[in-house]
């Protein structure tokens, strides 16, 4: 499996156990679960651009704010929440947004979620 490949198994992996946590009221993990699906979607998308993965958060965040402006405020308005989910009790509402914003980037980057190799 290429890397690309890679990628996106690990996206819909990490969206599909978010929902399921969302299901059971778990709404730190579905958080945690769907930024994690929010950034390596982004890495999907950068090595689909740039030929590269970013080696940390750090790095995805610089090259999405230099090339991808509209990814990049998606991700830098969820990435406390993503933080918050590791040491305070997270709501609905919240995963449920971090949920929607990945939906609103896979739509944009034409990444599709129905798809499994």
């Amino acid at each position: 499996m290429d890397k690309k490949d890679l990628l996106a198994k690990n996206v819909r992996e990490f969206y599909r156990e978010g929902n399921s946590a969302l299901q059971r009221n778990s709404y730190n993990s579905a958080a945690s679960l769907f930024f994690k699906a929010l950034a390596v979607i982004a890495d999907w998308h950068i090595l689909l651009k740039e030929g590269f993965i970013p080696k940390s958060h750090t790095d995805r965040f610089r090259i999405l704010e230099q090339k991808y402006l509209e990814i990049y405020k998606i991700l830098d308005k969820d990435f406390p929440a993503y933080q918050d989910s590791y040491s305070i009790g997270l709501r609905k509402e919240t995963a449920e947004v971090i949920r929607d914003d990945f939906q609103t980037v896979a739509k944009k980057v034409g990444f599709e979620l129905d798809k499994e190799k």
